[in-house]
């Protein structure tokens, strides 16, 4: 329970809980820890039906936002009225933003956000004691903080991570910027990509790396030798700015050139159909296991069992792209090399020859090299596995990271 004399911290998230957006719950989790009251606003339902084991230690209240338009139509119109009523020159004003971005996106959406924003205003924060919004993801999230903003003044903030920057129209985006506290992005590359849409604007932007929890992944000292068959692991969505043809066709070239090896492919996502049908047809299907989504002690055991994880990351053709998976992190602490590829923030992460073998992106030949490097060059393989466990233990220690956080929400008197 929130303690009703201390300000609250409202949290927007797109969907909570999430099991692909462990570093959200983590960072929820430890706030709380350094005495920080929250209270979640989500706009969607669980996708799936178990979480991680941090999203059991929150204690946040939460409430969802109605998903869709239709159904909730009268709630909406209701609270919408409501708070119209109260304050016509402020709630005119505010649909006047909301056409002057559908106008540019022509997206129905924006009228969505808008309502929910409204409901958001009048129905769920009135007695709740949040005094400052921070909206995970700068698309719709930031949308519905945005408006929120704009109709009763309440102050917000936002984190923006990759597929949000990158597909989002850049004016909508320097309008959310202009408008907030603060912005917090989780890289350097990202971090530039916000200063060229803010255009001057000297709203404060702040790069601060997700991290995780060091203590809970936390390879052996101990450096097993890998032998053949070979156990390679991609955990990912099933998505286009992933790249997993690259993977599957590197690995079609490792079995011809006799390297024997299984593959497991942890995660699910829309390309699902697509990519288990190259599997298919590559002949890799004997070779293959695709488990779908899986909870983290699931994944941790297939980490302990890894000889080697390879992800293919580019810039897909909407625009989209990664930032630093988080399971790249992972990896690194639990003492498992990395094949990766030269794309956005990925660098900032993993130096080549360093702390893990970086390949350009959509290079299927490079990363079977690579691969078969780091699978049979022992000494490259344990100064990468030493090095890259030593970088993330020291700079991506979650509980370390979030000070930084914490101080931003601390300045804004929560």
């Amino acid at each position: 329970m929130n303690n009703p004399s201390k300000p609250v911290l409202g949290l927007i998230l797109k969907g909570y809980p999430r099991i692909s957006e462990t570093f959200i719950s983590n960072e929820i989790l430890l706030l709380e820890q350094l005495g920080f009251s929250i209270h979640l606003f989500s706009m969607r339902q669980p996708r799936e039906n178990f979480s991680h084991a941090s999203v059991k230690g929150i204690k946040a209240k939460v409430d969802y936002l109605p998903e869709t338009l239709l159904i909730p139509l009268p709630r909406f119109l209701y609270y919408n009225f409501r708070l119209a009523a109260k304050q016509p020159r402020r709630y005119l004003s505010t649909v006047k933003s909301a056409v002057r971005r559908f106008r540019r996106t022509r997206r129905l959406a924006t009228f969505k956000h808008l309502l929910q924003a409204g409901y958001l205003v009048e129905h769920l924060l009135p007695g709740s004691g949040v005094s400052h919004l921070h909206a995970h993801f700068a698309h719709s999230p930031t949308s519905v903080a945005l408006f929120a903003c704009q109709l009763i003044g309440i102050p917000y903030s936002f984190t923006a991570h990759a597929k949000d920057i990158y597909t989002s129209h850049s004016e909508q985006l320097h309008e959310k910027i202009v408008q907030a506290r603060f912005v917090v992005t989780c890289t350097e590359y990202n971090k530039q990509r916000l200063a060229e849409i803010s255009r001057g604007a000297g709203v404060p932007l702040f790069r601060i790396y997700h991290g995780i929890d060091t203590d809970l992944f936390n390879g052996t000292i101990e450096q097993k030798v890998p032998s053949p068959p070979f156990n390679i692991l991609t955990v990912a969505r099933l998505t286009a700015k992933k790249g997993l043809p690259t993977v599957y066709r590197a690995l079609r070239r490792l079995h011809d050139q006799g390297v024997l090896f299984r593959h497991t492919l942890i995660g699910n996502g829309e390309d699902r159909k697509k990519i288990l049908a190259l599997i298919n047809d590559l002949g890799l299907g004997p070779l293959t296991s695709w488990l779908g989504t899986q909870p983290h002690g699931v994944v941790m055991e297939h980490y302990r069992r890894a000889d080697l994880f390879v992800l293919g990351c580019e810039v897909a053709a909407n625009g989209d792209r990664d930032g630093i998976p988080n399971v790249f992190l992972e990896c690194m602490a639990m003492g498992v090399p990395i094949v990766a590829t030269r794309v956005s923030a990925i660098p900032e992460l993993l130096a080549d020859r360093e702390t893990g073998l970086l390949v350009p992106p959509r290079a299927p030949e490079d990363m079977a090299r690579a691969m078969s490097r780091l699978l049979s060059d022992l000494e490259l393989r344990r100064q990468i596995v030493a090095s890259a466990r030593r970088h993330v233990r020291h700079n991506f220690n979650n509980k370390v990271l979030i000070n930084a956080l914490a101080g931003l929400f601390k300045a804004q008197g929560l």
